[in-house]
């Protein structure tokens, strides 16, 4: 049968139910993989929690829509397969190099009582006025923060006030206000977001010509 994907879960906006395709596992391989495709299914695994490895496949149209909510890729999905409920998160997402659509999908079994890692966006809230005014720039080094939360905590985005940015001053990981439970999961010391001489606060020997 063709995966579907069912209403959002009851408890947690956040989940996504969802009935999958069990492939048969002496088919696999890329012909296969072609054949799901064109039927309109993506060809994915399920692994994680005493789960080696379990091959599925999922409706392309009613994926993307699942990773169209505010979560994103950090989505909560419920996946019954092979008549087992399966709580996952889509870990890996391949591509094809050309067309771009999704060729194939890593899901990872999750618990939702233990942290996972996360990526989620960095947004910079608030006006740099100091920095405006002198005709410096604010230079974002940073456009996403790995974090490590548990699944239900996990932010669609982190909030990078700069109201209160100086020149030459910068903003580092150590410094942001992160939501309760949520902590960085690499270096706290890296940058964020800098400041940077605009042309006009430039001497006139190191400003570049305008281009014709």
């Amino acid at each position: 049968m063709r995966a579907q994907f069912g209403a959002s879960h009851p408890l947690e906006d956040s989940y996504v139910n969802s009935h999958v395709e069990r492939v048969d596992e002496s088919r696999e391989g890329s012909r296969n993989a072609r054949r799901l495709r064109t039927t309109g299914s993506i060809p994915a695994v399920i692994y994680g929690h005493d789960v080696s490895s379990l091959p599925i496949s999922v409706n392309a149209k009613a994926f993307r829509t699942a990773m169209s909510g505010e979560q994103g890729l950090n989505s909560l999905i419920d996946l019954d397969a092979d008549g087992k409920k399966f709580l996952v998160m889509a870990r890996e997402i391949q591509r094809h190099p050309v067309r771009g659509t999704v060729s194939h999908i890593d899901f990872q079994v999750i618990d939702p009582s233990k942290p996972v890692v996360a990526e989620v966006p960095l947004h910079l809230v608030g006006d740099a006025v100091e920095v405006r005014h002198a005709d410096w720039e604010v230079d974002q080094q940073m456009f996403s923060l790995e974090i490590r939360t548990r699944p239900d905590q996990i932010p669609t985005h982190i909030d990078v006030d700069i109201s209160e940015l100086k020149v030459g001053s910068s903003i580092r990981i150590q410094d942001l206000t992160l939501p309760k439970g949520v902590e960085p999961s690499g270096d706290h010391s890296l940058t964020v977001v800098t400041t940077r001489a605009g042309r006009v606060a430039l001497p006139p020997s190191r400003r570049s010509a305008p281009s014709q």
